[in-house]
Formats: structure tokens, sequence, C-alpha cells
């Protein structure tokens, strides 16, 4: 057993135990040593590399990794393979503002090729620091087969994939309204536009609308959008609502709305009410539009009339929608009645030439303009602000719209009830997921907009001829034996030039690119290559035992694999879903480079370790779906609280081991466990086992980590503390052999359990520990096994209490600011229950210990403690009582010590109520209890716990006698002395701290290692503060 230094960096040991993994090939051996025949399979899912790792990436990466290592040390075969997503929007826009392009006709200038290849070149820009933050954070995963989404072999599957779901119908192209980036000209999917939603403020506009054929009669519609406004092309009224024909009694003007908006709209006593309607009476009635530009482009035959949809409500505006082509309702009613739509707005978000006051301008930078124009031709109602929640485009950070759009969908409805169905079969957790976030999106999930106005993507491999008849293709020797040429790339600047004749008829590709999030949600497939290479290793391993990713991704990367496992295969493509919450600032916003309100993640590995990191998430809500708010204090923390007295338990054995000779040998290991804290923790441990297995089985990380982090406690803070003297005593008799026993076995076995975890220190205790014949790694050996045989269940309910009773005297003492290096007389131990009684006498020795206390007194009667007194239970009463509740209140407030006993003892009394009598049981009163002069009371249900603080002269000296020893202990640690070393000690001190110290001086030269203890008039020492005593201490090294 090797020595260990308890002046341990963990970021160093942590640096050195990678080196020794690359070195050894450890990762790579964990794989080869299971069976091919026992695969688990796991999918990760691809982050772009245009930018570095966050916290985000940290939390779900080492999700990623504690489930491959747990099962690979429960026997089964884990590769994975890490993958990157090259295409799509993130990098474009990059590629964009480095070149200095400003949309899509510049790109276009500059060049598509010459574009793609920028594109091309930056994608991998941050793949090594991936690497090397990803390594550091002991993820274990292969870098060396990754996969791209840009290479030719991945974006052939993807091909097939698109060309398997055009063969089942499941593809067709269709105008309609989707989510829309002007920024980058290009539609998004239904689940990209909710990646980004923002609070803001727009304009708030209510508009006049005259009706034809009367006099100073007018609709009132409502928008927070002005710049829709010069696409009007009709009024939408709800035909079940009632509405209301006013007259503004300042202006005589008339208005048409909803009754139930009219106290929003008007002041009270403004207006009179003069006829009342249904909304099915305004179909037909026409208005003068408020611009007249589509007049000149489009049929406005059935434009500029009220329409009837069941979509209007009267909670909001005025109960009349003012209808454009930028809304998916209103193009739907546009179809329906058969009026043009009518879009003035171009590819990058600008008005069209033809749109005068507005022409080339921005929509956004439109709205004044439109407001202006709207004033002064007094069709403006109201102009106000409004604060509302709108959709961001998730790359570019500018404002959405929706727009007409002629694209290409996958038909999602044909298969939702499918793939709501196969969303019942997968484990989520949090179990909430599968019924509600994601099961919810499913529930009304929409057609998906797979195609990109783009350029850097997977091309469709759609061919069309100028007759509108199409070629799908789904492999590369398809596409070479249409065009004749040799392909070796499929990027759009490759495959557009090729033209295929065939039956007199040309056709050209179509110009849209896929979506990136269809080629994530290919990945299954295409990380392989299938289903033209690996078609059985794919098989096998489909679908995926095992993926996770961050709570976003239910409307993204898990959405897009199920769509497409439905699709293909009617078959969900994962059985386990881990989802982890989001990591926020400390101040609970969104972490932000340009604010700077995180601590940066290399910075806080090299300060604390790669183990701190991952236990502080590990151990957080984040793991439980929830958010988790990151703060630097959470890592010193989680360092103190749990990694360091883990370090130091290791420390303390090897220490004393090297002292005493002690090592692991087998005779050593096989004495037998008489002692109840040894069998005790034993127990424990094949509990915690136990416990942690059931719950990883079950993917539950949160009630994985939580038992462990405790058991950490009841090592360190209670088993070590508690046997620490069987350690020191000289010899090495029976007790002392099996303490080393118990807590070696302990720490070796723990370190296997932690290993999926923390798998650095579990690393560094598990080779301290290790005898030659073991695995060279923890990550080698297989995960403990619980034995039943080991477990008293007995021992650990007994122990529980006087844990509980030691909990409840520390907080006495906390509470009361009273240190545990003060001796006080007596802890008054009170319970009812026979059984806790004989444990409490039992293992009196331990409290008395633990809380340094000179006598235990066990007794069951509470008077000598506090004065009882009881209160009416309101639950249980007041159903049988009604009004005479208040009478029985005042009555059982009187009770007196007999009665209350007889009550605390399980029987009945009868209380007198006037004439009446009522039968009082122990549930119908709460027991008060008011602590007497002098003592310090905790109760809980099965205990009472009173400290006796009455400080004897003796008693005083002796709390300066253990505090001068904490000091004197804190010293030698400075001075770096070895834990056997002796020392001579001098000291000055006042006239009382003199009397104390000479009267414990056995006692503090023992504890110490002391040769000397002696007093001096004047000392260069260093300055103490003892219970308010002022005292110098020397210690010297005694050579």
């Amino acid at each position: 057993m090797k020595e260990v230094s308890n002046k341990l960096s963990f970021a160093q040991m942590e640096e050195e135990i990678l080196n020794f993994w690359r070195q050894k090939d450890i990762f790579q051996k964990s794989i080869d040593e299971r069976p091919k025949d026992k695969p688990f399979s796991f999918y990760d899912g691809p982050p772009f590399a245009t930018g570095l790792p966050h916290y985000g990436h940290l939390l779900a990466g080492t999700i990623k990794d504690v489930i491959p290592r747990y099962k690979t040390m429960r026997g089964f075969r884990v590769e994975r393979r890490f993958g990157w997503d090259t295409h799509g929007l993130p990098v474009e826009f990059e590629v964009e503002q480095s070149l200095g392009l400003n949309g899509r006709h510049e790109i276009e200038n500059f060049g598509e090729g010459n574009f793609n290849e920028e594109c091309r070149s930056i994608v991998l820009r941050y793949t090594g620091e991936w690497r090397e933050t990803v390594e550091r954070m002991a993820r274990w995963v292969d870098f060396d087969n990754d996969y791209k989404t840009m290479d030719i072999d991945f974006m052939e599957s993807v091909w097939w994939v698109f060309k398997q779901l055009w063969e089942k119908g499941l593809i067709y192209e269709g105008v309609k309204v989707v989510p829309y980036s002007w920024r980058v000209s290009t539609p998004l999917s239904n689940f990209e536009a909710n990646l980004n939603y923002k609070e803001i403020q727009d304009p708030s506009v209510t508009l006049r609308f005259k009706i034809n054929g009367e006099e100073n009669l007018y609709f009132l519609a409502w928008t927070t959008t002005p710049w829709t406004l010069p696409a009007n092309m009709g009024l939408c009224a709800g035909s079940k609502l009632t509405y209301c024909k006013i007259r503004d009694k300042k202006s005589g003007d008339c208005y048409l709305l909803t009754k139930n908006r009219i106290e929003s709209n008007f002041d009270d006593g403004s207006y009179e009410v003069l006829t009342e309607m249904k909304g099915s009476e305004l179909k037909g009635m026409t208005y003068e539009p408020l611009f007249d530009f589509a007049k000149a482009k489009v049929d406005t035959t059935n434009a500029w009339s009220v329409q009837l949809d069941d979509y209007v409500t009267d909670e909001s505006g005025t109960g009349i929608v003012h209808l454009a082509c930028f809304g998916e309702d209103d193009v739907r009613i546009f179809q329906r009645e058969n009026i043009s739509i009518f879009d003035p707005v171009d590819d990058e978000g600008n008005f069209m030439d033809y749109m005068e006051f507005i022409a080339g301008m921005n929509i956004k930078d439109a709205d004044k303009s439109i407001v202006k124009r709207l004033k002064e031709e007094h069709k403006m109602f109201r102009h106000e602000t409004a604060q509302h929640s709108y959709p961001f485009c998730w790359r570019t950070d500018t404002p959405l719209i929706y727009k007409p759009i002629s694209t290409w969908f996958v038909n999602v409805e044909a298969i939702k009830d499918r793939m709501v169905a196969h969303n019942k079969t997968v484990h989520w957790v949090p179990g909430h997921i599968r019924d509600g976030r994601f099961g919810k999106w499913l529930d009304n999930a929409r057609d998906w907009a797979i195609s990109r106005n783009r350029f850097w993507g997977t091309p469709l491999p759609v061919w069309k001829s100028e007759d509108g008849d199409v070629w799908c293709f789904g492999s590369v020797s398809e596409l070479e034996e249409a065009s004749g040429e040799k392909i070796t790339d499929l990027h759009k600047h490759f495959v557009d030039p090729l033209v295929i004749e065939k039956n007199g008829k040309t056709y050209r590709r179509v110009p849209e690119v896929l979506d990136c999030w269809f080629e994530s949600g290919s990945m299954p497939y295409a990380q392989e290559h299938y289903p033209f290479e690996n078609k059985e290793r794919f098989e096998a391993n489909f679908p995926a035992d095992f993926i996770c990713e961050g709570l976003d991704q239910t409307r993204g990367w898990f959405y897009t694999l199920a769509v497409l496992g439905s699709a293909l295969f009617d078959t969900p493509a994962f059985n386990n879903c881990v989802v982890n919450g989001l990591i926020l600032a400390e101040d609970g916003k969104k972490m932000s480079k340009r604010l700077k309100n995180y601590p940066d993640p290399n910075e806080m590995l090299n300060k604390y370790g790669a183990d701190a990191v991952r236990l502080y998430m590990l151990n957080s809500p984040a793991v439980r779906g929830e958010d988790l708010r990151f703060t630097e204090k959470g890592l010193v923390e989680t360092t103190r609280q749990q990694l360091l007295p883990l370090w130091n338990a290791l420390v303390f054995l090897s220490t004393y081991a090297k002292i005493d000779g002690w090592d692991p040998s087998p005779e050593n290991l096989s004495v037998k466990n008489s002692n109840p804290l040894d069998r005790w923790i034993l127990s424990r441990l094949h509990k915690l086992i136990a416990e942690v297995q059931k719950e990883m089985d079950g993917y539950d990380l949160n009630r994985s980590v939580a038992p462990f982090v405790g058991f950490i406690d009841l090592l360190t803070n209670w088993y070590i503390r508690r046997s620490r003297r069987r350690f020191w005593k000289a010899g090495q008799g029976h007790d002392k052999r099996e303490a080393y026993a118990t807590l070696y076995t302990v720490l070796f076995e723990f370190s296997k359990l932690i290993a999926p975890f923390i798998p650095y220190i579990a690393d560094g205790i598990f080779r301290t520990l290790r005898h030659d014949t073991d695995h060279q790694s923890v990550h080698l050996a297989f995960f403990p096994e619980a034995n039943s045989a080991k477990r008293d269940l007995d021992l650990e309910k007994r122990m529980d209490l006087v844990l509980s009773t030691v909990t409840m005297g520390r907080a006495l003492r906390a509470k009361h600011q009273l240190k545990i290096r003060q001796p006080l007389p007596k802890i008054f131990l009170v319970t009812r229950d026979p059984e806790a009684k004989n444990v409490l006498e039992e293992l009196s020795e331990l409290i008395s210990d633990e809380l340094n206390i000179k006598e235990v007194v066990i007794t069951q009667d509470e008077e000598q403690l506090v004065n009882l007194s009881a209160k009416a239970n309101f639950k249980t009463l007041g159903r049988k009582l009604g009004k005479k509740m208040k009478i029985a209140a005042q009555l059982i407030s009187g009770l007196d010590f007999e009665n209350i006993r007889t009550l605390q003892n399980g029987k009945n009394i009868i209380l007198k109520m006037g004439e009446e009598t009522l039968e009082l049981t122990p549930e119908d009163i709460l027991i008060q209890r008011q602590e007497k002069e002098g003592l310090l009371v905790e109760t809980d249900n099965l205990l009472t716990v009173a400290l006796d603080t009455e400080l004897s002269e003796n008693l005083i000296q002796e709390g300066f006698a253990r505090e001068f020893i904490n000091k004197v202990q804190n010293m030698r640690k400075d001075m770096d002395l070895e834990v056997m070393d002796r020392i001579l000690i001098s000291y000055q001190s006042s006239a009382k701290l003199n009397t104390a110290l000479d009267a414990f001086s056995d006692f503090i030269c023992k504890e110490t290692l002391a040769n000397r203890l002696q007093p001096q008039g004047t000392l260069d020492g260093t300055e103490w503060d003892l219970n308010g005593e002022s005292c110098k201490i020397k210690v010297e090294l005694n050579l």
C-alpha cells in the first residue's frame, strides 16, 4: 500500500492520473476487456465546433460519461464515438461576419463554392480545445474515430434517410407560413423558433378600418406588428362572439368591437351602446384598405372584407383580428376564402421597391414610418407600447417573422400517433418529461419544415424538370449512374452543376439544403454509414440503450431522433433518455460571454479539478432536469465537504498503516469483525452498494449520487472520528487490526462505487490500495456487488438513533454557541420507547465522547427538563366539533400534567364541556415543550435531548486545556511535522490559564505528543485567544 500526502492539489493529481490513463491506454482496455456479445449502445448528440465548450456541455458530457463507465463496470462493452455538427446556420453566420458579407445576394456574388469552402475551413477550428477539455473532464469518448456531418459517408446516409421518407410518401413540397430568419434568408422549423424567446417592447396599435357605405363607422382591430399592416387583406371576427356598435360621445364616430373589450378601449361614460349583434352578422362586410399596394400586384376581388373563424377570441385586443400573410391562421383563411396572398417583404426582411415610403426598409425599422403615416391619415385609434415574449433567431439573435414560403416538409402528422405510442415505451429521467414537456410537444407536433434556403449543408437529393417531374436520389451510386459523373463530394457547389437528361427532359437540383437538425436526427444511421456499411452492427445496436442532452433538446435532437426512428423503422430511436437541466449564472440569468457573469470553465478545472466540477453538477438540481445556478462557492464547498474528507480518510489509513507496519495481506484482511462500529460501517457500505446499483440501473443519477455523498460524511465524520483512538493506541491488538481491515475494505470497495462519478479520486484511492494482482485501474474493475449477509439492519437502526442523538446535541451546541471543545456536565436523553432506551444505554459512551459530555442520563420522564402543555389539533378536532372548537381549545390548553401524561401513554381522556363530555384521543392534541432554566432542549418524535450548561470550575479549566490542544495541533500541521514526532511546548498566559493548563498538563502532553509543557514569563510565540484569555504558544521539535 502506497503512502499518500494530505498536501494535495486535486488538479495536479488529476493531470498525473490522466497521463497514466493515456500511457496505459486504459479507456481502450476498458472496452476490449468486455465481451463483444454484451454491447451497450450510446448515441452522442453532435455539438458545433465553432465555439468552445461551456458548462452546459460539461454537464451533459459528465452524464454521458457516468452511465457508460457504470455499464462498463457492470460487464457491458460500451463503445462511444464523438461527433461534430459541421453544417448549418451557426457556421454560415460566423463566416458571413468574418468575410463582411451581408445577406444572401452578397454570398452569391462572392460565390457559393468559395463561401462553402470558407465554411469547411472553420468548422473544426476548436476540435483540439474541445478534445482537451472533454478529456480533462475525465470523459472517455473516441475522438480518433469521430463522425462529422460534412463527411461524404455521413451525407450519403442522410440522403438514404430522405429517400426512405420520400418513398413512404412522407416528404412533400408546399407553401406554408413558417418561422423565418430574414437575417440569413431562410425558414426555420417550429422547434427552432422555440429555442430563443425574449421579452421585448413593441408598438401596440389599434386601427380604425372605415366601413364601406357607412358614415363615420369603423371596425377596430389591434396588432403589435405595425409592419404587417401594409399587407392587410382582411379582418376576422368570431362567429359566436357578441359585438357592439358604440358611439364615441366626444367625436361622434361609431365603432364595432366585441362587447367584452369595450371597457378596455373606452373610458366609462365616454360612449353609448347603439346595437348588439353576433359575429356571424359581420360576415362579408367590406372596408377601405389602410394601404392599397396590393391592388397593383395581386387580384383583390375578395380582399378587404370580414371573415369568420373560431380562433378569434375576446381575451385581448378588440375581438377583431387583422389578416395578413404573416400568420398561419391568416393564410389558412385566405386559402379557404380564395383571397390572394400579398407578401411585400423580400428574402432579407426588407420591403419591396414598389412599397413607396417604406421601400427597401427592414420590417422592424419600418414600424415608425407606418405608424406615422397612419396617424397622419387619422386611421390610428390608439398607439401604445406593449411588452411581450417574442421569438428570435437562435443563431443570429434577430427577431423572427412568420412568412409564407415554398418549402419541403416531413409529414409528421401522418406518423404522430406512432411517435406518441413509441414515446410511451421510452424510460425518461426525470419521468415527468415523457408525458409532460416531450409528450405535449408530440401531441401538438406539426409537419416539419426541413429545407433551408442556405448554402452549407446536405443538399436535398431532389432534381426537378421544368414541367415539375421530380427525381429523388438515395445514394452516391444512384447519382453517379444518372449523371455519368464521378461523385467525390455531396455539397451544393459540387452537385448543383450536375444536370441530368432523361426521357427528353432536363433535371436540375432544387436549390435548398437540409435543416442541420435533420442531419443530427439521422446520426444513428449516418455515423455507421448505414445501410452502405456496418449493417449488422447498426441493427444490433438500434435503438440506442441510452442518450442524454439538456432540457432544450426535448424540442430539438430528441424530437428529430423520434421523428426519423418512427418514420424509418416504426420504433423509438432510444430506450433510455436522461434530461439535464440548464446551467445558469449565479444571478439566475443565462450565462453570457459578453456579460462575463460566470467563472471560466478551464480556470475552474485548473483550480479545483474535474472531480469537483463533476460532483458539484451531479449533486445538484441539474440532474433532475432543473436549473442550477453555477457558483465558484459550490466548487469550494464540494471540495471541502466531500473530496477533501474522503482523501483525508485515505491519508489517515496510509499514515497509521506505515507507522504500524500494517499491510493489506489476506491474513490481515480476514480478521473477524466484532467491533460494532466496524460491523455498522460495513453494513452501511453494502446498503449503499445496493442502493446505488438500483438507482443507476434506473438511470437516476440524482438518487445515486446523494447516498454516496452522505456515506462520505458517515465514514469520515462518524466512523473514523469514533475509531481514531483505536488506530492511535500502541501495539497490534485484535481491535486495531480489525479497524485497519475495515477501513481498508471500505475505501477499496468505495473507490469502485464512486468510479463512474468522480473517476480521478476513485482511481487515486484504488491505485494506492491495490495489490499487484488487482486491475491496473479502478476503471477496469467491476462494480461492487452488495452482500446481504454483511447487512445488520438492527445495528443500523440502533446507530441511526445514536447519530440522531448526536446531531441534535451538536445542533443545540451550535445554536447556543457552545464550542464542542467545552465539556458539559450532563446530557439528558428522554424517550418513552423501551427499545430506544436500551440502545442509548448500550451506546452511551459513544454519545458522551462525541458530544464531550461527562454524564449521560437516560430517562422516560420529561418533567425535570421541560414544562409540558397541550394545544388542540385543529386538523382532527375541527371536523368533529365545528363551532364548539373554540371552547374545546381553551379547555385543552389548560390540561394538567397528569392528563397530558395519560395521552402520552396512548390512552384517551374525557373532557367536560359544560353539560357535554368530549373524549380526547392522543391524536387530538399537540404536546408543547418549554425548556426549564439552565437547560437547552431539542426534541423530535422519538427523543428529547437536553444539555445541562452549568459549568464547574473544573469543566472551565478542561475547556481551556482542550482549546490549547487544538491550537498546538494546528501549529504541528503548519510545521509539517510527522504524526509521531515528539515536541516541546512553551507558553505565556494569564494566571487563570496557567492554573488550568497546569491542572491538565498530563492530558495536554499525551494528546499533543509533548515531552515538555512549560510556562514562561515572556515568550516570542504565536498569540491565540483561548475562550477569551490571551495565550502565546511556541512549539519546537524535540530532536
